[in-house]
């Protein structure tokens, strides 16, 4: 079984006491339970006035940091550069944080009260305007998945709400405008990353399922027994043989209780596991050894099953990945690791969510569905099924669209309101922005990078990457780049770095390579798409400014001068046939060398925005290839397909609401829905086109601001 995190909601403070780290910060919005004893000598008051000073913002390492830091605090208590009793200005915040613990605690040692201390605790509405605030767990995207180092410095270290302080808000990147009237509510998005599951849909407009894990039958496949026929020792030699790590041209294997049906199994492992490989028996001392070296050298290793693939068999094998808590890239590279391949021989329609359980369809060249099915027995947070042999891979964009099926827990809207809000959603739909995620979750946004790029100012590109910064970071990040600003030494910095392969510390050996005078080549060492990344992410900022000062002037009717897509081409709407078209039809362009803009005034906005960047809106061709700018069209507003939902209550915030597809191969019952509880959630289900944000069609529905930022400001209020 799949196994998750268990999370208890944000504001839950009968839960203190168990343990130091009950009220740990995990993710914006959440608390999570932390394995570690209670410190020996530590009071739970001064524990829990701890961990409300220092909350920690990354999910991995939380329960090694916070033991790091309590720990410091036991031993010199007078290091703390803000003693309790220092500075009454500072102690307001601790004072109502005392009173909090103190109703907690009363709380625990009197149940027959716990029901009015748990309505006192119950989060606060926010007021419902233009500057909503909203409790939504976004992951970060892009972020590495190393672990959290502590960030070293004197004095305490910044609480996640004041490193958050920081960041962008949606307003910082032109996120404005709603298209609904209804009144907005809090809720929480993926309390549990169970809560957000996304389905691919294919090119053939079907919804992908995992719902069958068997394997083609076909007579060329190995037997299972291939699997175990080697041991642990043999495999690992046999795989140093494959990719040359040893000084010896073969590996010899002694044949134990010798026959001839052993030694085929042993010849078909080899060869099997161990693609570029050839076998052979030999006897030595009376003794039988299959002996394993490379048939063609190094060249083998290139196609490496071309010499063993059978002919009547579709050279790519297809199947259902279903994935937990993983991004797509991350699960290709988990996949090829084990399967000892590399990772570009996999294709894919679309990359999915991190924070999120998903299903997606994958293509390999040349790997057996009876090795990928194996991988279900050594893989967590993976399964793979519905194999099928195809003669072509994937392609990305090919896929049709996602369907999301997304729970809201503990929201506050009335019946009405929710019935109101998804009606909306369905009948009109939402604002098609380019979501927070786009634009990164540090102090320096990913779009400001992209401008930079496109200006030819290649210092400021450095800079901006590599200067210091507040808010959230890993430590060793920080001493990365405090050491960049001190020496302007890239190798200095780049021995600060434990992990190289992050974009800092591509750009830093390319700035080893090929020194500070040509940092258009060291730039260039960073992957392609992720150097891409800025100039859309400019892109992006530019389009969602446009369209919130376009429906700030014209509304959400379609006007003379905007522009429609006929067959693949922009056209203007004249005055004629203004009638024939709705705001449904009505594209913005993404600016670029290939695009035409709206006759009417956003036309000229478009043309100010770019002047006040210092770009010229007739000239987005980049002196460099890869930066110039063709453009392209972007529907203002979206409406999803199959919407659907349905309100649940429920008093335990552990249990899930709905069953996933492994639930259902696994043969779990339904979810148990009380009838009547403590928290009610919302259960949404709906489809979107690629490229579209499911965040801001639930933004649309809440009314409220998805950025980090303000979440933990939220977060921040209610724990006060």
């Amino acid at each position: 079984m799949i196994m998750e995190d268990q999370r208890t909601p944000a504001v839950r403070v009968e839960k203190l006491g168990t343990c130091a780290a009950r009220l740990a910060w995990c993710r914006p919005g959440q608390l999570r339970a932390p394995r570690f004893p209670w410190p020996a000598g530590r009071s739970r008051e001064g524990t829990w006035k701890l961990l409300l000073k220092h909350p920690v913002p990354k999910k991995r390492s939380y329960h090694q940091l916070y033991a790091l830091k309590m720990e410091a605090v036991e031993m010199d208590n007078a290091s703390l550069k803000r003693p309790h009793s220092e500075d009454k200005e500072a102690n307001v915040d601790e004072i109502k944080r005392q009173k909090v613990l103190e109703e907690a605690l009363k709380e625990r040692e009197n149940t027959d009260q716990k029901t009015e201390a748990e309505a006192e605790l119950k989060p606060i509405k926010p007021p419902v305007e233009d500057a909503k605030k909203i409790l939504l767990n976004e992951a970060s995207a892009g972020q590495d998945e190393e672990e959290l180092e502590e960030i070293d410095g004197e004095g305490d270290p910044e609480s996640f709400a004041d490193m958050m302080k920081h960041g962008l808000t949606e307003l910082d990147v032109g996120i404005t405008k709603f298209v609904s009237s209804h009144r907005g509510f809090s809720g929480i998005l993926k309390e549990r990353y169970s809560d957000f599951v996304v389905h691919e849909i294919g090119k053939d407009g079907q919804t992908i399922h995992l719902d069958d894990f068997s394997v083609p039958l076909d007579k060329e496949d190995p037997s299972e027994e291939i699997f175990t026929v080697l041991s642990a020792e043999d495999k690992q030699r046999l795989e140093d043989l494959q990719l040359f790590k040893n000084k010896e041209g073969s590996v010899a294997i002694e044949v134990i209780e010798d026959t001839k049906e052993k030694r085929t199994v042993m010849h078909q492992a080899v060869k099997s596991l161990f693609p570029g490989l050839e076998t052979k028996t030999e006897d030595r001392d009376g003794k039988k050894y299959i002996v394993a070296y490379h048939a063609a050298g190094k060249k083998a290793l290139a196609n490496p099953r071309k010499h063993s693939w059978p002919k009547s068999r579709g050279s790519y094998c297809h199947f259902v990945l279903y994935k937990e808590n993983k991004d797509t890239m991350d699960a290709i590279n988990v996949l090829s690791r084990f399967l000892r391949v590399k990772p570009n021989i996999f294709s894919y329609m679309g990359t999915k969510d991190k924070r999120a359980i998903t299903v997606q369809e994958i293509a390999v060249l040349r790997i057996t569905a009876q090795r990928l099915a194996h991988l279900n027995n050594c893989l967590m947070n993976f399964k793979l099924g519905n194999f099928s042999y195809k003669n072509h891979p994937l392609k990305l964009g090919e896929l049709q669209g996602n369907h999301f099926t997304v729970v809201l827990r503990n929201i506050t809207g009335t019946d009405d309101q929710v019935q109101h809000a998804m009606q909306s959603l369905r009948e009109i739909g939402f604002v098609n922005y380019y979501g927070m995620q786009r634009f990164g979750t540090t102090a320096v946004p990913t779009y400001q990078v992209g401008r930079a790029i496109l200006q030819n100012n290649w210092n400021e590109v450095i800079d901006l990457i590599l200067k210091p910064r507040p808010g959230a970071e890993k430590g060793y990040l920080v001493k990365c780049r405090e050491e960049w600003a001190k020496t302007k030494d890239p190798d200095a910095a780049l021995k600060k770095l434990p992990v190289k392969r992050c974009v800092e510390g591509q750009l830093l050996r390319g700035l080893s390579k090929y020194g500070l005078k040509n940092i258009v080549s060291a730039f260039g060492i960073i992957p392609r798409n992720n150097r891409l990344m800025y100039i859309h992410s400019y892109q992006s900022y530019v389009w969602n400014n446009m369209v919130s000062r376009r429906i700030e002037e014209y509304g959400l009717v379609a006007v003379p001068g905007d522009l429609v897509l006929k067959g693949g081409t922009a056209v203007y709407i004249e005055e004629s046939d203004v009638d024939n078209y709705t705001i449904h039809d009505v594209v913005m362009p993404l600016p670029g060398f290939d695009v035409i803009y709206p006759k009417h005034k956003i036309g000229k906005a478009y043309e100010e925005i770019l002047a006040a960047d210092n770009l010229d809106i007739s000239n987005m061709k980049h002196k460099i290839r890869d930066y110039s700018l063709s453009g392209a069209y972007r529907k203002i507003i979206i409406r999803p397909q199959d919407v659907s939902w349905e309100l649940v209550v429920y008093d335990d915030p552990k249990i899930p609401l709905f069953n996933t597809d492994l639930d259902k191969l696994e043969g779990k019952p339904p979810a148990v829905l009380a009838t009547e509880g403590k928290y009610k959630a919302l259960k949404m289900d709906f489809s979107l086109p690629p490229s579209t944000y499911a965040t801001m069609a639930i933004r649309e529905v809440l009314k409220m601001d998805t950025s980090i930022k303000n979440q933990t400001q939220l977060n921040t209020i209610w724990l006060r």
